[in-house]
């Protein structure tokens, strides 16, 4: 069978390289929204599909028998496509999702917001931590008088307050670098995304070390009837049901 792993995490490199090793033809695709983006084994395609429907056209074309949309948690729009495109080619869909970080010991105690915009209005601190990815960063450009400390992979491509500073680095951090770094730059909150996993979770930990309050934007939720499991192994035993 041919697998299209929709991927550009960690975890859907992880998968690529165990179905490889299985013997399977494995298809990864990344959205291309980073400039030099870490491959996985295989064949791999860079560039969007065109919406659902150019998604669905593929699928056809290059005779896919399933999809794993191993994107990242808050990768909302493909995700959307991936359940539409499968559910009209008639294909099984599975969401491959590491796990949040509501089961963190401090989660009790961080502000869950819906979004950017929620964010946004959740804290009057005047020196954030702000590591929601480069996306969101026009929604907090209302902050534009507080001394921002902004941490993405890439630089941003729009212009942001002369106030802020903005650090271009890829995880995994470690505690300790992460708590001196909010010491140095006097963060008094922390701004991020449930992504889950253990390349980022370090800042969490800091954060709690020092007292300083979290805002946390939640998940988007997964699209109705598609099966999320948390483990390239749980993929690997879906995948085992249709090869059998």
């Amino acid at each position: 069978m041919t697998v299209l792993i929709l991927g550009g995490t960690a975890e859907a490199r992880a998968l690529a390289r165990e179905l490889v090793e299985d013997g399977l033809a494995v298809l990864s695709s990344l959205a291309g929204r980073v400039s030099a983006p870490a491959l996985p084994v295989g064949e791999v395609r860079i560039g969007g599909f065109g919406g659902a429907e150019g998604l669905q056209r593929f699928l056809e074309q290059q005779q896919i028998d399933a999809v794993v949309d191993a994107t990242h948690p808050f990768a909302a729009e493909i995700s959307r496509n991936a359940a539409t495109a499968t559910r009209a080619a008639g294909l099984p869909l599975l969401r491959l999702a590491r796990p949040g970080w509501g089961d963190h010991p401090d989660a009790g105690r961080w502000t869950w917001v819906a979004d950017a915009q929620a964010a946004v209005l959740a804290t009057g601190a005047q020196r954030p931590f702000l590591t929601t990815g480069r996306q969101t960063l026009e929604a907090f450009l209302p902050w534009a008088e507080r001394r921002v400390l902004v941490r993405v992979v890439e630089r941003p491509t729009i212009t942001l307050p002369v106030t802020w500073q903005v650090i271009c680095s890829r995880g995994p951090y470690r505690y300790q670098s992460e708590r001196q770094l909010m010491l140095d730059h006097g963060c008094d909150v922390l701004v991020t995304k449930d992504s889950g996993g253990s390349y980022t979770r370090a800042k969490l930990d800091a954060a709690g070390d020092l007292d300083l309050p979290v805002v946390v934007i939640s998940r988007p939720p997964v699209p109705p009837g598609v099966p999320t499991v948390p483990t390239v192994a749980a993929v690997s035993r879906w995948l085992a049901a249709f090869v059998a």
